[in-house]
């Protein structure tokens, strides 16, 4: 999630979701599938080419649906870990768009705290950082009144599913995770834990625990969700259908099989320090990111800093100037400008007064934002009360998902 489980841009076009019987209808053999896992894995990608979105949508509909003459909304299941501050990657990329979409579909948006220690952390700021995130998404402008907004670990269906499904997950599916690799490799063997080989698992559980039908796609995120997509195919076959029925369930798939969505061109904000990197909190150096509670002084002297090129006047779209371009869609973004108006805009600029007015943009936008969030961090109930209803209604979501999956799977019922 995020990760990603990991918006500003809103729904372009997508088709129908495919949920696990269009596997049998195309002749996918199952049976091949639990020996074959990649013949699945082909069918996901082909699956999600025509989606264009930033945001995890749902239909809301749950796993045992009944009729009714109200229409099914669209559910948004998102997420940003704890670690580090939220910077403008995080909000022009994810959070903004929650905005947009809460008006609309029936929304859920948490902290991703159980992800936030699968490397070694400090207590402290964990619990810091998970209220602060918390009063970001609420002074971003997450309503309350329209999302859920809830803290991860608050809802122990998330710890529950992850445990189900790991008994169903092959080991060789983790040991190819791009990132476990990495971070393990940079970290060493005594300072990694098991969390790190298994979290793909949690953020599985993460994503069909609400029976998400449409999950955001970004390119470090793209393996995780495949996994997600073979593990709900692979649960769905072993414990699903007349076996489950068996069992006293309603038989049917226990699982949606989630859709990938794909961001459109430009949805990634980059780093100030190197236009072909993402915006990140784990860089080693703040100056590569805004961080949305910097202040004005600091913003103007990380814009000033950031990295440049020796062209001429200001474009989009030039391969050979990444950050001119990064900078440019930073400035449409926070402006609510089209990209037509920046370009004519700031078509002759030099660096030297692009980059104040850049500044003065990005100010003048975070601003009301920060002011929000030093009203909401000063009042812990009201902050405390949100977190605690949010988490109510998710668990009522959740709560219907693993208890399937326990009575699917043969578990005594509690």
């Amino acid at each position: 999630m995020g990760r990603s489980l990991l918006s500003h841009f809103s729904m372009v076009t997508y088709s129908a979701p495919r949920f696990a019987s269009s596997t049998r209808s195309r002749g996918l053999s199952l049976g091949k599938y639990l020996r074959r896992p990649q013949l699945i894995r082909q069918h996901n990608l082909q699956a999600g080419r025509d989606f264009r979105c930033l945001c995890s949508v749902a239909v809301s509909e749950p796993v045992n649906s009944e009729s009714s003459s109200s229409p099914v909304k669209k559910r948004i299941v998102s997420g940003v870990q704890p670690t580090g501050l939220i910077h403008l990657g995080n909000y022009l990329g994810a959070i903004k768009n929650w905005i947009r979409l809460q008006d609309t579909h029936e929304t859920f948006f948490f902290i991703v705290d159980l992800h936030a220690i699968t490397l070694p952390f400090d207590a402290q700021q964990l619990l810091r950082s998970t209220r602060d995130t918390a009063a970001i998404y609420l002074a971003c402008g997450v309503d309350p009144s329209k999302a859920s907004v809830f803290v991860q670990s608050h809802v122990r269906a998330h710890v529950e599913l992850m445990w189900l499904l790991s008994s169903a997950t092959p080991i060789g599916w983790l040991n190819r995770m791009i990132q476990f690799k990495e971070k393990s490799r940079k970290a060493g063997d005594e300072n990694v834990g098991v969390a790190l080989l298994t979290y793909p698992v949690l953020m599985a559980a993460d994503i069909l625990l609400y029976q998400s039908d449409f999950v955001p796609v970004g390119e470090d995120q793209k393996q995780h969700l495949e996994l997600t997509r073979e593990l709900a195919e692979r649960v769905n076959y072993l414990y699903g259908g007349r076996k489950w029925k068996k069992l006293g369930g309603r038989g049917g798939s226990i699982f949606k099989v989630p859709e990938p969505l794909i961001p459109p061109a430009g949805a990634r904000i980059m780093s100030l320090t190197d236009g072909l990197s993402k915006m990140s909190k784990s860089a080693p150096s703040d100056q590569s990111r805004i961080n949305l509670l910097d202040s004005k002084d600091v913003i103007a002297n990380k814009i000033k800093r950031c990295k440049t090129d020796s062209f001429p006047g200001m474009e989009f779209d030039n391969p050979e100037r990444p950050e001119c371009n990064n900078l440019l869609s930073i400035y449409q973004l926070v402006t609510g400008k089209t990209k037509q108006e920046v370009a004519e805009e700031c078509r002759d600029m030099n660096w030297g007064t692009f980059k104040l007015v850049l500044t003065d943009a990005l100010v003048d936008h975070l601003h009301p934002i920060q002011a929000r969030y030093e009203e909401i961090v000063s009042d812990t109930s009201y902050l405390d009360g949100v977190l605690a209803e949010g988490a109510r209604k998710a668990a009522d979501v959740a709560d219907v998902t693993v208890n399937n999956v326990y009575q699917a799977m043969g578990f005594l019922r509690r």
